[in-house]
C-alpha cells in the first residue's frame, strides 16, 4: 500500500448533504418534524418497518461505503437495505438535520457469544437526548432492531412494538437485553464514549472484509413489519411473532432463496454471478 496516496474508500468520511425530504418519502413519513420524542419515536418505527437489514456488499466483496451521498443512493434512492453503520449513519444524519442532539456510540456484541467471550466493538447505535433525557436509539442491529427509542436510565423493562427491552448499568457501562421466551438475552455491551467517522470506517472496515466475518461468510436479512419479524440467515428462514412463537422454514434451491427475498425482504436480487454461486454454496452439506 503507498502511504502516500490514502485510500478514497477509507477516508470517504463526508456526511453532510442528506437530501431529507426524500429520505422522509422512502420510510413513508408525513407526520411532525419538531425534534421531539414523539416524532423520535415516529421515525424509529418508519425507518426500522422500511428498510430491510442486509449484508449483500460483504458478502459479494463490495465496499461497504458510509459516506452520507452513498448511503443515500444504496438505501433510499435504490431502495436496497444495510447493515448497522449504513442504518444508523443515515438515520443519525436524519435525525441531526432535524435539529436533535445526537452522539454515535459503539457496542460490544453479546447476542450468540458464548459467556465470557469479549468481541470488538462492532456495532453502532445512537444517543439522542431531548429535554436532558438519554435515549438509546438503534435501527440496525437486524432481527432485533429496536423498534422504539429506550429511556437509558430506566432499568424496568421498557416495551415496544415488538419485544420488551432494558438496560442494565454494569461497571461504567450498560448491556441492553430483550425478554424473549420468559428470558433476558444479552444483546450488546455499550458505554457513552462518543465515537467519529474515523471510528466507524475502521470498524466498518473490519466488519466487512475480516474473513471470517458473519457478513463476509453468509447471507444476513432481516425485515421487521408491523406484524413479525423476518429472517434469512443462508438458506434458514424465520418467521417471528409477537406472541413469542418462531416458524422456521429450510429454502432447497437458489430459485427459492430469491424469491424469498424478492417476496418477503422486498429487495432486488443482485445480479453478479458470485452471488449465484454464493447460494450454491450455502446449500451444500458441511463435511
Amino acid at each position: 500500500m503507498n502511504l502516500r496516496t490514502p485510500s478514497k474508500t477509507l477516508f470517504k468520511i463526508k456526511k453532510d448533504g442528506i437530501q431529507l425530504d426524500r429520505y422522509l418519502a422512502r420510510i413513508g413519513y408525513s407526520g411532525d418534524l419538531s425534534p421531539t420524542l414523539q416524532t423520535l419515536q415516529n421515525l424509529v418505527y418508519q425507518h426500522v418497518i422500511s428498510i430491510p437489514f442486509e449484508n449483500f456488499n460483504p458478502l459479494l466483496k463490495q465496499p461497504v461505503l458510509l459516506d452520507i451521498d452513498s448511503l443515500q443512493r444504496k438505501m433510499v434512492e435504490d431502495t436496497r437495505g444495510g447493515y448497522c453503520f449504513e442504518q444508523n449513519t443515515l438515520f443519525s444524519q436524519a435525525l441531526q438535520e432535524l435539529g436533535f442532539k445526537v452522539k454515535e456510540i459503539a457496542a460490544r456484541v453479546l447476542w450468540n457469544v458464548p459467556l465470557g467471550v469479549t468481541t470488538a466493538r462492532v456495532h453502532m447505535l445512537l444517543l439522542v437526548t431531548i429535554e436532558d433525557e438519554d435515549y438509546i436509539v438503534d435501527v440496525g442491529f437486524g432481527g432485533l432492531t429496536l423498534t422504539a427509542p429506550l429511556r437509558l436510565q430506566e432499568r424496568a423493562g421498557q416495551k415496544t412494538s415488538h419485544e420488551t427491552f432494558r438496560n442494565l448499568p454494569v461497571e461504567s457501562e450498560f448491556v441492553l437485553q430483550a425478554h424473549i421466551q420468559n428470558d433476558w438475552k444479552p444483546l450488546y455491551r455499550f458505554s457513552l464514549q462518543e465515537q467519529f467517522s474515523a471510528d466507524f470506517e475502521v470498524y466498518n472496515w473490519f466488519t466487512s472484509t475480516h474473513p471470517r466475518s458473519p457478513f463476509v461468510t453468509g447471507l444476513m436479512l432481516a425485515k421487521t413489519t408491523p406484524t413479525a419479524r423476518f429472517g434469512l440467515r443462508n438458506n434458514e428462514l424465520s418467521k417471528h411473532l409477537p406472541s413469542g412463537t418462531t416458524e422456521k422454514q429450510f429454502l432447497t434451491s437458489p430459485e427459492q432463496i430469491k424469491t424469498v427475498i424478492a417476496e418477503v425482504f422486498q429487495l432486488q436480487i443482485p445480479t453478479a454471478p458470485e452471488f449465484d454461486q454464493a447460494l450454491h454454496l450455502m446449500l451444500q452439506p458441511l463435511d
